[in-house]
């Protein structure tokens, strides 16, 4: 062999370790159906979790004056494993720069620009604009939306309800109008209800049950009409309850496979899919 066919028969070598490589990663990075993603996803959330608690507590005076440096060394922990994942998703993906642009990479790396941020911003008068930005690593709860199996039919089932919704509340916002009104005639400023915008809010936190108390009514006529808005605002909360788990239930007879496309990271796939319904490469 020569050595042109040696340097040829070695790239190729390299070549093929290389996509194996690729392959293997985006199988554990984005198939959660496998036993290798399942422990990956498991794993992940685990760490968000932690992760974000350690925020919070970092946020704590008290805990942060005793174990700061602790704190500390565990953010920073969490931000390089963090980071590690997201430039190898980037890595295994076919198109990294749309899954940077996606939802999801866009969170991935909202999780942990803060904490390099923070590196060049020294000195006691930067201190509050350090929290602020400390804040946006609660960001990285958002990544535990994509390990809800349930989120993409949830969603489904609100788009298609969303018109009757949309009536509902149509219908609701009539009907606070009205007895809000009924309600500002029946009791007056005396007893106050000083305008129809305020005897509207009353309307609107006892239809819901709410109930603040900051004004009632005194009249027997406004008692009885706070009566019947109770039991009307009881009625109804069952209604938009109703519309969405209706859809729920149709959306569910769906079957989809939590499959991710290794070119555009699309997920939402039918059981029977061979290609991706986004791109339309080869799943």
């Amino acid at each position: 062999m020569n050595n042109k066919q040696h340097g040829d028969t070695l790239k190729e070598n390299t070549s093929g370790f290389g996509n194996g490589l690729r392959k293997r990663i985006y199988t554990i990075m984005f198939e959660s159906d496998t036993p290798a993603g399942k422990f990956f996803d498991e794993a992940l959330i685990v760490s968000i979790m932690l992760s974000v608690i350690v925020v919070m507590l970092d946020s704590v005076s008290a805990v942060n004056t005793s174990h700061g440096n602790l704190l500390h060394s565990l953010e920073w922990m969490f931000t390089i494993l963090f980071t590690i994942e997201y430039f190898l998703r980037l890595f295994s993906i076919g198109r990294p720069f749309r899954y940077a642009t996606s939802f999801y990479g866009i969170v991935d790396l909202l999780a942990i620009i803060p904490t390099y941020i923070s590196l060049f911003l020294p000195g006691s008068q930067y201190l509050i604009v350090i929290r602020v930005l400390r804040l946006l690593r609660i960001f990285r709860i958002l990544k535990l939306v994509k390990y809800l199996s349930e989120a993409d039919m949830l969603i489904k089932a609100f788009r298609a309800s969303q018109q009757k919704i949309i009536i509902f509340l149509f219908a609701v916002v009539n009907l606070v109008i009205i007895l809000g009104s009924a309600m500002y005639v029946i009791e007056g400023a005396e007893h106050g209800f000083t305008s129809i915008p305020l005897s509207i809010y009353w309307a609107v936190i006892t239809l819901t049950t709410v109930g603040y108390g900051d004004i009632v009514p005194h009249t027997p006529v406004g008692q009885g009409l706070a009566m019947c808005i109770m039991i009307i605002g009881y009625g109804i909360i069952a209604v938009p309850t109703g519309i969405v788990t209706a859809e729920i239930a149709y959306a569910s007879k769906e079957k989809q496979t939590s499959r991710v496309c290794p070119e555009c990271s699309a997920e939402g796939h039918d059981a029977n899919a061979e290609f991706c319904k986004i791109c339309g490469a080869e799943l």
